[in-house]
Parts: C-alpha cells; structure tokens; sequence
C-alpha cells in the first residue's frame, strides 16, 4: 500500500478551516529541511486551555492535545489526545483564531526544538508506545506517548494517548507545573495577553532555519529559584588571543565501565585510529601527535585537505577505513609503513580555535556547533576531512549498537564543559571489548619461527610482566614487525616484580620501546591478559608512559569532594543508586523483615549494590527471570523471564535458540539496581555455562522434605549427598533458598567437544538421586506425588533441565 503523502495527510486539516478568515497557515509553503525531525509546543487558550504538542514525521506534523500541559515529573501522566495532522509551517505560528472558527482563540509558541525517535518511529506509533527524546528550550530529555488500553486498536472514541516522562536527570519530582506557571512565549518573549491584543515583537521563526539555539534552559530547585527561567552563564564567545599556540594538551578520557547515565553527556563512536590535532595557519596545515610531535608527513594527504580550511586548530582522529566502513587500527598502521595516506580519514571532533579566538572555555556543544559550520562551508565535499556527529539518547544504548556494529566503543563527553587539558571526568570511553596498550618487552619462538610478544605495564616505576600475546599475527605483521625486534635486542629481561618470564633458547629480550595495542578477554586472577590479540604498534605513545588501565564504576565519577562515594542524591531528592533513579523509594516491599522493620525498595536497591560483586558471578552471562513485586510481597507477585518494552538498557537481552522474544540477562553489576527499580524480589537465573545456554554450567539438587521432618534432616541429607558428589570427582556447595530445604550445587566445566548436553546432564542428576533414594528409600524419593513424601525428603533434580531456574 503506497504511503499517503504530506498533501493528502492535511486534507483533515484542510476541512476544519477556513483559511479566508484564520491567519493558521494553510500548508501550501514549502518548509526547508532542519537538522533534524522538529517539535513545537503551542500554549492554545481557547474554550479550555490545552497544549498543543506536535512532532514532525514525514513531512507534517503528527499533533496532540495535552489537555494540562507537558509534566516534568515521571509519576505524571497527562492525557493526550491524538488530533488532525498540521503542517510544518504551523510550527512558526502564533497569534490568534478568531472566535467561531475551529479552535478559536489565542496560540502561543511554548517551546521548540528538535526530537529524536527510540527507534522507528512508525512501529511504535502503530504499537501505540513512542519513545523519544526532545531537545528544545524547555522541554529535554527523554519521553513517551502511550496509546490508552481502550484505544489500542483503534475502538474508543478518541484517539487517546498519555505523554509521560521517563525518569532520567531532566525529570523533576513535585514539580508538575512549574515549569508551565511562566507565561512566555519562547519565540517573542510576549505573554498570552500581549499576543490576543497583538502587542510586542513577532515571533521569531525557526521552521524556515536550519539550526537551532536554546532561547531558554529552565532549572527546577537550582539556585534557590524553583522557577527561574535564564540564559546560559558560559559566554558566547571566546578570547581573544595575539596569536594561537603552536600545540595544546589533549583532553583526555576517563575509562569507564558503562557510559554515564542521564542527558548532560553526548556520545560519540570511539574510533580505532591516531588522536591528532589538525593546526591550520596562513593556508598551511600541520599535524601532531598527542605529544606533539610532528607527523604531517606521515598525513600528507590530511594536511593537504586541510589547507582549504581557515586559521583553527582541531582536535581529531586519524582512521583508516575497512571494506565495511569500520575503523581498522591494523590498516592505519599498514598505510603509515608504506608511506600512503590518500586513503586515511581525518574525523574531526573538536574546536579549540577558530583563527585567534580561543574557544576552549566554550561548552562542547557550542565548540561542535562552529566546528560543523566550518567544516560544512570550507570543507564540503572532502573525502578526507569528516564532523564526528553525535548522539544525545542514553549512553548504554548508543554503546550497545556500537558493539553490534563491531565497533570499538563510545566517548561520552560533558555537553557544557569546556576544553580542558589532560585526564578527567568530562570525558570518559566505554568499550565493547577489553583493549589496553602495552609494552613489548620480548618475544619468543617455536624452532626459529615466531610465536608471541612477551609484555608488560608500568606499575610502580617499573615493567609488570602481564603475559603473552600469541594471536593476530598474520604473514604481513610479522614481516613488518620481525626487524623492529630484532633491533632492540637485549641481553637481560626487562621485567620486574614476580611472574616475569626465565630466559630460554625461544625467548629473546629486547628493550622496553615499543607500544602494541592489544584485545584480550580480560585479567586472570594473578594480573595476566587473557586471549590476548596484537591490533599493531603505536609509535604515538612513550612506552614510559604505558600505566595498567582500570576501568572505573559510574558512582567514582560522582564522588564528592569529601572523597566518599555518592550512592544517592542528597537528602530531598530523588535518590540514585549506582547510576539508576529509585522512583517511589519509600515504597515498602517487606512489611517485617524479622526484626519488625519494613524494608523498602531504595533499601533493596542499597542491598544488591552491597552483595553486588560476590552476586555478579553467579549470574551474569545467563538468562535471568525475575519476581516482581511492585505493591510488596503481601500484593500482585508475577514472574518475568522476557525483555518488556520501557525497561532499563542496564538489564541485557539474550536470544535463545528456539525462541524469538528475547531473554532478560543481567550482565553488570549496574543492572541489579535496575532490577531493585522494577521491584525485582527474586533472581532466577539458568543453569548453564556463563555466555552458553546450550551448555549445563552446574548441577542443582534440590532437597525438599515433607512437613513432618525438621532441619537436621535436611542437612544429613546434604551431607549424604555432597559425599556422594565428592565420590565423582565434583566439589559441592550448600545453598539455603529461603524455605526449610537445602539447595546442593556443584559447578561443571563443560566443553561444547564433551558432547555432554542437557539430556546427559538431567539424565547424570537423576541417577545420582536414583542411587541414593534406593539406598535409603525410608529416607528418600524421586516420585513427585506428595502423597508419598510423608516423613522423606524429594531429591528434586529436575532443575536440571535447559531452562529450569534456581533463586
């Protein structure tokens, strides 16, 4: 079926007015292209004040009604009636529908800005659940239009949505109309009275301009002004200066965990090349490393590319490109060795000078804005010079299609900090993959033929030996980097401390100069790189320079200066655990928890931060079911095992084979105070191997005695058969699950070549329960039937079954 176009989508508009009388616009201009899909909010008084909300969508506007206005607070949900489709030229109108005519009365422009869908924004509009997120001058961060239950197939009398607010550091508890209390248009500052009786200045359009610039940033509970409405205190401009310098400290990033949660940061593709900083001056360019050192050169044909450009300096990343387009370290390294650079890409992410005008004390967002608008009017259509775009939605899920797009990670940067040299908070990269640079401090061969890099990092003014590199070598690399070895030889290890290598026939030393970048599969238990791969050399980095990199939680971004972590917002505000707002924190989960106190939901989410780190491992990498209990224990209590629509991007998704609708998984620790904000009780996840659910990852005994028995009965049966598993060669462990029975695991390392399957697996437990219950049948059974378990203890192992759960 064609897609009707904007022309016959207005046709309901059209009929409802008559555009000899209304000064609306009728939706004949044509309206230029923004930078991105637009929004309007219109403050309309007419027979009963509403707020007209629209979002531009193929050409219209797909409008509507918000009978009480856009709330700030998550806990607000305010009715929105879907209306007629408007034309885009209607986001610059303002004034007034005469009396008589179809929404008569006065319309002021409210707000305006730009949105940005959660996905594709038709799906979600015919599944009746739009996600997005605005950026206008009152209205930011993340939002939802729900289709009301009575309207989702379309058979109430209206089209009835509710818009809501979703939870993140825009939103604002108790203040559900301040922000709708100011009675100002964003467009001409007039008030609703000043714009019926035709006073003050026109409003300013913005349909017909192609950037947009915030008139207004409103601040609830800041400064002791709830409702203070102002400019931004950075300057618009930068300093002038005699002339620029000839090099600038590179800001530098912090290396996280998880991207940093809420809208005060912008996220960029973290690009898998050379961090150089472009100075162009008098039509000359010139290039530099991260320590200065000149390398145009090297960059001949950036710096040719850039000689069109005006005086700045920019701060960038030098790439080579595979046939995907994916950054790819080791090509960059191969361009540089034979000396061709025509096919590199210079992608620029910064501004710290624009001719003399030093623009570093500038918000990021302002520097990236100039930054684009230089490189669209001197450098358009150049192959080698690239703007680095942006994105304003939550970090974790830019992160994630990063790493589906097999890329390296994201660099999430402070949207209103300024430039500021070396390491820090501002800026801080989150990657798919373990990476770290090292030093190469030997290697080794198998009968005269190459085998591994010996390496290390510096820790405590000397070279830790953390392991070898014995992967990602191919013909090419080790042609190439055979002779830089070969030169460095040394006599002696360059190692200090324990675990450094002994000299041998195979393993040749060499001095500690070059830098390899590597991946690897992480730390093993005593600070080797495990599964480590060479990505290639970095001549751009000191070797001396090379420390052991630990990435840091999100909460040690936020430590007060006091040096304690903050694990919650101060005493009045929402409260935030490792990074997730708890809404409704006081909500009571358990009435008593055996000492007469109640426990609540923030108390649940402060528990699994606490037992976070010894509880991680049992979980992550399985598919994982939860017990929601939003009212308590005493209320509704259902158990989840799939991803819903609306849930954290801290709580992982895992397809299984065999099922469509993914799995929840909780794969950081971050994710447990997303489960304590769903009211999450219980975590039930798969026994299989972690990242292999096709893979039994231990053995769950589950012994369940009849009412009659007492504990002491339980545990001599633990005891018989934790004997009875040690027999076999398994190391077994006891687990209290909450009732008067025992849970007996023992983990397995399983190997996909074993052949040992669920089947096998279940198959093992049964006859290991089997054997016992025919020891003992006085004692024990493996009959379900109830009937039969009066005075004996079931030795349930049906738990292991491929999706069987254990709490």
């Amino acid at each position: 079926m064609p897609r009707a176009s904007p022309r016959q989508k207005l046709a309901a508009y059209r009929a409802k007015r008559h555009f000899d009388t209304t000064a609306e616009p009728s939706g004949k201009d044509k309206v230029a292209r923004g930078k991105g899909l637009r929004f309007v909010v219109q403050k309309h008084a007419a027979t009963r004040l509403h707020y007209d909300f629209r979002l531009e969508l193929d050409g219209v506007f797909k409008s509507w009604a918000v009978t009480r206005g856009p709330s700030l607070d998550p806990h607000d949900k305010r009715l929105a009636v879907e209306v007629e489709d408007h034309p885009l030229d209607y986001g610059d109108f303002e004034g007034t529908i005469p009396k008589g005519q179809y929404g008569g009365g006065t319309v002021m422009l409210w707000d305006r800005g730009f949105w940005q869908p959660d996905g594709d924004p038709e799906r979600m509009l015919k599944k009746g659940d739009l996600k997005f997120t605005l950026e206008g001058a009152k209205l930011h961060g993340s939002w939802v239009l729900v289709r009301m239950r009575s309207d989702k197939y379309g058979k109430g009398k209206r089209n009835n949505w509710l818009l809501i607010k979703h939870g993140d550091e825009t939103a604002r508890e108790g203040d559900a109309d301040a922000l709708l209390q100011k009675d100002k248009s964003i467009a001409s500052s007039r008030t609703t009275e000043q714009i019926a009786q035709g006073k003050g200045p026109k409003p300013t359009p913005f349909m017909r301009v192609k950037s947009f610039e915030r008139d207004a940033v409103w601040h609830s509970n800041r400064d002791g002004d709830e409702n203070k409405e102002r400019k931004s205190a950075t300057p618009a401009r930068g300093r002038m200066v005699s002339a620029m310098p000839r090099f600038v400290e590179p800001q530098l990033c912090e290396l996280v965990e998880r991207p940093p949660p809420g809208d005060t940061y912008v996220h960029e593709i973290k690009f898998d090349g050379y961090r150089m900083q472009l100075h162009v001056e008098d039509g000359k360019a010139k290039l530099y490393t991260r320590k200065g050192l000149d390398w145009t050169e090297k960059f001949a044909a950036t710096a040719r590319a850039a000689q069109a450009l005006p005086d700045a300096m920019i701060d960038g990343e030098a790439v080579a490109l595979d046939h995907n387009g994916t950054p790819d370290f080791a090509a960059l390294q191969a361009a540089l060795s034979d000396g061709k650079s025509d096919a590199l890409i210079y992608f620029a992410f910064d501004l710290l000078f624009e001719g003399k005008e030093d623009l570093r004390k500038l918000p990021l967002e302002t520097r990236k804005t100039r930054l684009k608008a230089l490189l669209e009017k001197h450098g358009r259509g150049s192959k080698t010079l690239r703007y680095v775009e942006h994105f304003t939605s939550g970090g974790d899920a830019v992160l994630q299609s990063a790493c589906q797009m097999h890329l390296e990670g994201i660099v999430s940067k402070k949207r209103d900090a300024p430039y500021t040299s070396g390491r820090g908070h501002d800026w801080t990269k989150a990657k798919c993959r373990a990476g770290h640079e090292v030093v190469i401090g030997g290697w080794s061969d198998t009968n005269g033929a190459f085998r591994s890099l010996l390496v290390g990092v510096h820790r405590d003014n000397r070279l830790v030996y953390v392991g070898k590199v014995g992967t990602g070598f191919g013909a090419d690399k080790v042609r190439r980097l055979l002779p830089l070895l070969k030169e460095l030889a040394a006599k002696t290890s360059p190692f200090g401390g324990i675990g450094a290598p002994r000299g041998s026939r195979s393993v040749h030393w060499v001095r500690p100069e070059l830098v390899a970048e590597i991946e690897f599969a992480g730390f093993t238990a005593d600070g080797n790189v495990r599964q480590a791969a060479f990505k290639g050399l970095r001549a751009d980095k000191p070797a001396e320079e090379i420390e052991a990199e630990r990435p840091k939680k999100s909460a040690e971004l936020a430590k007060p200066k006091s040096g304690k972590i903050a694990s919650t917002i101060s005493a009045g505000k929402t409260p935030v655990v490792m990074g997730v707002t708890i809404s409704h924190p006081d909500k009571v989960l358990w009435p008593d928890a055996g000492d007469g106190k109640p426990v609540s939901k923030l108390e649940l989410a402060r528990y699994y931060e606490t037992v976070g780190d010894w509880l991680m491992p049992h979980i992550k990498g399985r598919p994982c079911s939860i017990v929601r209990a939003p009212d308590g224990i005493g209320g509704e209590r259902f158990f989840q095992r799939h991803a819903m629509p609306g849930m954290s991007n801290l709580l992982d998704q895992v397809t299984v084979w065999g099922d469509r609708k993914p799995y929840l998984e909780i794969d950081r620790k971050e994710g447990l105070a997303a489960a304590a904000q769903t009211a999450a009780v219980e975590l039930h996840p798969w026994n299989c191997a972690e990242g292999e659910p096709e893979l039994p990852g231990r053995f769950v005994f589950d012994l369940d005695p009849a009412p009659d028995l007492d504990f002491d009965d339980v545990i001599a049966a633990a005891r018989e058969i934790k004997e009875r598993l040690e027999a076999l060669g398994l190391v077994p462990f006891a687990k209290t699950t909450g009732g008067k029975g025992l849970h007996v695991v023992t983990p397995l390392k399983v190997k996909k070549t074993e052949g040992i399957g669920w089947k096998q697996a279940k198959a093992i437990a049964r006859e290991i329960c089997a054997r016992m219950a025919a020891d003992n049948p006085n004692k024990y059974l493996v009959n379900m039937s109830k009937a039969k378990r009066h005075g004996r203890i079931f030795l349930d192992y049906l738990r292991n079954d491929r999706m069987s759960t254990a709490v």
